[in-house]
This record gives C-alpha cells, sequence and structure tokens, in this order.
C-alpha cells in the first residue's frame, strides 16, 4: 500500500470546492498509511494573528473530523506537535541552494513588488520537503501549482541520498482524481477558491443554510429561461455542474428534470440539494466545536503516531549527517 502525505493550511474559510474537491474524498478514501497534515507552521511564514491561528487550526481540524477522517484509520494531526518537521527542515536547508529556491515560481508571485519578505516565506519549500520526506511519503496528492515543490523534494531527497546514503523515498506527485469542479457563483469562469476574493461567488462550510440558499438564488445565470448546459449560458452550466455534484445525478438528467421550469424553481433546488448535501458535515461539526477534549485527543492520538514514524527517519538521518544520538 503506497504511503500517501496531504496537508492543507489553516488559513481562510473552507468552501464547499475544499470539500468536494478534496476533504471529502479524503474522508472517502483514507487508509491506514494515509497522512493528513494540518500545516501551521507554513501558515506563519506571513503574518498571522496568534489568537487566530490558534482558532483556525482547532476550525480546521473539527471539518477534517466532521468530514470522516477516523483517528483510528489514517493519521491526522498538527505540524507543530511534530518536532521533528522543523528539526529535518534545517537539515534539508543545508543541503538546497539558493538557486533552487529562488526558482520557486510561488515564492516569485507572493514576493512580487514587496520591499521585505520573511526568510521562512523564501524557504518554505524546504520545510514542504521535510513534510513529505519525514514520513517516506511515497505519493503527494498536488494540483499543478505544486508539482515544482514536488519535484524539490525529490531533487533533495537523491541528493542526500548520495551524499549520505540511502534515507529517504522518492516521492512521487499525484494529481487528485478528476471530480468535480466547483465554480465561484457569481465569477463563473474561476473555481471557488480561498484566493478569489468573492464573498458572494464562495459557499462556505461555516454558513447558514439560509446564507447559502441566498447565494444560490443570487448566482449569475444567463439570458433566456431555459435550464441547459451549454457553452453560451455559462451561468446555468455552473449551477447544473453544482447539482451533479452535490447529488451524483448526470446533467442529462438534470436537464430533463428541469425542463420547462424557470430559474427560480431551478435555483431553489439547487439550493436545496447543496444544503442537503452538506447538511451532515455542518451538524457533526457543530457538536464536535462543543467538544473540545474529543478533538483534543483526536489530535494528541494523531501526533503520537505521526511522531513515532518521524522520529525513526530523524534518528537515521542524524547518524547519516554526524549528529550525535540523543540523550
Amino acid at each position: 500500500m503506497a504511503r500517501v502525505l496531504s496537508g492543507i493550511q489553516p488559513s481562510g474559510d473552507l468552501h464547499l470546492g475544499n470539500y468536494v474537491g478534496a476533504i471529502s474524498r479524503w474522508a472517502r478514501e483514507q487508509q491506514p498509511e494515509h497522512f493528513f497534515c494540518i500545516v501551521n507552521l507554513h501558515a506563519i511564514t506571513v503574518p498571522q494573528d496568534p489568537a487566530g491561528l490558534r482558532e483556525r487550526t482547532v476550525d480546521l481540524a473539527c471539518w477534517l473530523l466532521a468530514a470522516g477522517l477516523d483517528p483510528d484509520v489514517c493519521t491526522l494531526f498538527v505540524q507543530s506537535h511534530v518536532a521533528e518537521h522543523a528539526e529535518l527542515s534545517w537539515v534539508l536547508e543545508c543541503t538546497a541552494t539558493m538557486g533552487e529556491l529562488g526558482r520557486m515560481v510561488q515564492f516569485k508571485e507572493k514576493s512580487a513588488g514587496k520591499e521585505s519578505v520573511s526568510v521562512g516565506l523564501f524557504t518554505y519549500p524546504v520545510l514542504q520537503a521535510a513534510d513529505i520526506l519525514l514520513y517516506q511519503a511515497d505519493e503527494v496528492p498536488v494540483g499543478a501549482d505544486q508539482r515544482q515543490h514536488v519535484e524539490l523534494t525529490r531533487d533533495l531527497a537523491q541528493r542526500f541520498n548520495t551524499r549520505f546514503g540511502d534515507t529517504f523515498t522518492l516521492p512521487r506527485a499525484t494529481l487528485p482524481e478528476a471530480g468535480a469542479r466547483v465554480m465561484d457563483l457569481q465569477l463563473v469562469d474561476k473555481r471557488m477558491a480561498k484566493s478569489v476574493e468573492s464573498p458572494q461567488g464562495k459557499i462556505l462550510l461555516g454558513e447558514s443554510e439560509d446564507e447559502t440558499r441566498r447565494k444560490v438564488m443570487r448566482a449569475v445565470t444567463d439570458s433566456g429561461a431555459e435550464v441547459r448546459a451549454a457553452a453560451d449560458k455559462p451561468g446555468v452550466s455552473n449551477l447544473l455542474d453544482l447539482m451533479a455534484a452535490v447529488t451524483g445525478t448526470d446533467i442529462a438528467a438534470l436537464e430533463a428534470h428541469f425542463d420547462g421550469k424557470g430559474y427560480g424553481d431551478f435555483k431553489r433546488e439547487v439550493a436545496e440539494a447543496v444544503n442537503a448535501y452538506l447538511r451532515p458535515v455542518r451538524s457533526r461539526y457543530a457538536e464536535l466545536r462543543t467538544d473540545p477534549a474529543m478533538v483534543e485527543e483526536s489530535l494528541r492520538k494523531g501526533a503520537g503516531k505521526a511522531r513515532a514514524v518521524a522520529a525513526e527517519t530523524m534518528e537515521a538521518v542524524r547518524d547519516r549527517v554526524g549528529l550525535l544520538p540523543r540523550a
């Protein structure tokens, strides 16, 4: 069984696109060799409010547990709870070069136009490499924008292995299974995303059913009244795709169902379908927020499982590079 590592930052509000595209799939496919890391150390590469970061970290853990990630099956943990992440990152920083990190596209984009940025923003791809290599991951599911970082991880692992002996598994980037693309309700040519400023275009996991309903009812549609998927009807096509994603019904069947119905009836049914889809996870999340001890215990269990693997890797790394064994 391939060992898989996935990380998610506690930044921004989770939305329907996050849930459909990643989190629900993680829960559905989880296995004992799957590691899910809340990467709060990555979050502090840019200024953070400490209280806000703590709150978002717990909040994210609650959503992941509510979605069905089971601490008895997979390993769900917080990055900062495993000290070996920072330790291995330093060793790998001494393996990486300035040129390699300077070529990272995301660093160029995030630092563009700024007089000064943190060193952490420059070196965070090395911390990401440490996240992966620490658990000897075989596969890292990533989007296209992160493939460069997995390639850097492979380069650092290969260089370390060549210099010090076989130590790290060489991971491979895998694209997530093709699935539903959840688009913005207002900017219908863009994916629903944390980075897109579109308050009315994103359906947030944490909002009320009334808020979700209002957003769907105000979603962009098109001229005419026919409910069909077509290139000249991007708004209606978007809502049909959304309903297909949350109901599992194919587009042709939905078009037949809405034949002769107006946009008002169409949107009301889409809104109810979305709310019905999210109702169980929203309900479970509300329960978990009132039971911090259960969430804390789940994260403690995950950290213990993660540390057992991380400690074994770091013991080998320390020995390879000539560091004295720990007392």
